[in-house]
């Protein structure tokens, strides 16, 4: 099948375009203010959904996997990004943190149990989230899972995902000195936290493209360039919380600590050739998980938009509506 009818009958899957029907800045301490919308039915069954990133924001597009109808669909713009404020900031912006903005979130909007949904790095914070306040989700839907661990970050950020996409990964590390290859979070922090708005932005960039460039099986590693502010503030926060380790207590914490959540039901959506988050870490996340659902989509990458992935998504959201 052409996969652009694939495109066509994914897309057509999704539900219309539905506006908000509640937007909100909410004062989170810190000096920090999160954008927050509810848009779906105003009575309906809460849905809060994790962007990824960190720094991705969220978009109107994520608000089409939900049947307006039976839904209550909450998305917000985690620190630093999207129409948070202030914009591209990592003080006071941790993986905790952002469970506590969750938390400030659920309280104001009056909800007490929700649908936890999240792709990449929403996957990671939903997770966390779930593990530190099981009682509060009902059930987890994650697509493209990443774990925080060295080792992912290794793949992605060490030559391993580069192997397929060599002259893309050229780009991405030949910006950077020779002695300075062996670590390249550490060297785009060095220029990405340099105080020249112009650096920051050109390495920015860089570091987007790389990350975009390999998100959908669909292209060949060409995109084009990401708007300025928005390619700054989404390195910028990416690269303090994988310098950081996420915040995380030790590496492979998230997989230590699973057994808080194993009576969570929990579905996993993964593309088989996912190149930013490879199928190791969604099938580690599964294993021994009695009520995990893992879905691998055939011929799909990493993206929220690959046709088997959104049509997955949408599935798996209509089946849980009670």
């Amino acid at each position: 099948m052409d996969h652009r009818s694939g495109q066509r009958r994914a897309f057509d899957m999704l539900y219309p375009p539905i506006d908000p029907f509640d937007q909100r800045v909410i004062d989170v301490g810190d000096g920090h203010r999160v954008y927050v919308e509810q848009c779906g039915h105003p009575q309906g069954e809460p849905v809060v959904v994790f962007h990824g990133g960190p720094g991705g924001g969220c978009s109107p597009t994520m608000r089409r996997y939900f049947d307006p109808a039976h839904y209550r669909v909450i998305l917000f713009d985690q620190r630093g990004c999207g129409r948070s404020r202030p914009h591209a900031s990592v003080a006071s912006n941790t993986t905790w943190h952002l469970v506590s903005d969750v938390e400030v979130i659920r309280k104001q909007l009056g909800i007490d149990q929700f649908i936890a949904f999240g792709g990449s790095w929403g996957a990671t914070l939903a997770l966390i989230y779930a593990l530190t306040h099981p009682e509060r989700v009902k059930q987890l839907v994650l697509r493209g899972v990443f774990l925080m661990t060295r080792s992912e970050l290794d793949w992605f950020y060490g030559g391993g995902a580069g192997a397929f996409f060599p002259e893309v990964w050229n780009r991405f590390a030949n910006a950077v000195p020779p002695d300075e290859r062996g670590n390249l979070i550490l060297a785009y922090h060095r220029r990405l936290f340099s105080g020249n708005m112009i650096e920051e932005t050109r390495f920015g960039r860089i570091w987007a493209h790389w990350e975009n460039a390999l998100a959908s099986i669909q292209h060949d590693g060409h995109v084009g360039e990401s708007p300025a502010d928005y390619a700054r503030a989404f390195a910028r926060l990416e690269n303090h919380y994988f310098q950081n380790g996420g915040f995380l207590q030790c590496d492979g914490w998230i997989l230590r600590e699973r057994k808080r959540i194993a009576h969570i039901p929990a579905t996993v959506v993964q593309g088989r050739y996912d190149m930013v988050c490879p199928p190791v870490s969604a099938w580690k996340l599964a294993e021994g998980w009695d009520h995990c659902q893992i879905r691998m989509i055939p011929m799909a990458g990493h993206a929220l938009s690959e046709p088997g992935i959104s049509e997955a998504l949408v599935r798996t959201m209509d089946g849980l509506r009670a």
